[in-house]
């Protein structure tokens, strides 16, 4: 069969083709961008639309510990998704992450919101961190963590060496867990949401308390807000800087650190 472009001259014929090789290139790279876009979710979610807030409770706590937050969410017109971990949150974090997905999937689908904001108390900002790493990042628009051993606790390797062993999320909270390891390995905030911490000096659980940061984040420490504060682990759900910094960081405008935080 003839070729289509046997009729035209030589130099036009190559100027065709190199034109024609360029096309197909560029084609070739979109698919494989819009490949790579579909298998790691892709997009942002939009930081200017609020959705609803999924609240994660700590290692063997539930959502009692988190009332204050839940309320203060209630009170901006947000609405609050409780998590409720399995084996009263002592069991394996990977586990917790995959049903905090299966909730965020739910809550998707039955409000129609295009995304969810994330916070995490305790080990609930380690299960966040998983889901999120793993599979949750186009559709997490903010996370918050509170007093949250990113980098694990002493307590968790104490416990461990103390009773000869602790529940699965106790040992992967431990310093240099396998879990940890992993997960503190390459990005520690990854592209998609936003991620701000809160930590205080005076956290007993975690400990070191600078666990509680993470590198990218916008990493927030009670008592540089309110330097007499003496707040514990079990307080920060309670804390007038965790409380305002629920309005600084989960609305519309860009997160950023509370001011005039009544101490």
């Amino acid at each position: 069969m003839r070729s289509p472009l046997s009729g035209l001259a030589p130099a036009r014929r190559r100027l065709v083709v190199l034109a024609l090789g360029i096309m197909a290139a560029a084609l070739v790279i979109a698919i494989g961008t819009l490949t790579v876009a579909g298998l790691s979710g892709g997009s942002r979610a939009d930081q200017s639309r609020l959705g609803p807030v999924i609240v994660v409770p700590g290692y063997g706590g539930g959502m009692a510990d988190l009332a204050p937050l839940v309320a203060e969410l209630r009170r901006e017109g947000r609405e609050a998704v409780p998590f409720v971990p399995t084996q009263g949150g002592t069991g394996d974090l990977r586990v917790q992450a995959r049903l905090l997905g299966d909730l965020a999937e739910r809550t998707l689908s039955r409000t129609g919101a295009d995304s969810v904001d994330v916070i995490g108390y305790s080990a609930g900002g380690v299960v966040a961190r998983l889901w999120i790493r793993d599979d949750g990042a186009s559709v997490v628009r903010r996370v918050l963590t509170l007093g949250s051993p990113h980098h694990g606790s002493d307590v968790a390797t104490l416990a461990a060496d103390v009773a000869g062993g602790c529940p699965a999320a106790c040992e992967q909270l431990a310093p240099g867990s396998d879990l940890l390891r992993r997960l503190d390995a390459s990005d520690e905030t990854p592209d998609g949401p936003s991620w701000v911490t809160v930590r205080t000096d005076d956290d007993e659980i975690v400990t070191p308390s600078d666990s509680a940061m993470l590198e990218g984040a916008l990493n927030i420490r009670v008592q540089e807000l309110c330097p007499t504060a003496t707040t514990s682990h079990g307080q920060l759900p309670s804390d007038p800087v965790v409380q305002a910094t629920l309005a600084s960081v989960l609305g519309r405008p860009s997160p950023a650190v509370p001011q005039g935080v009544t101490c």
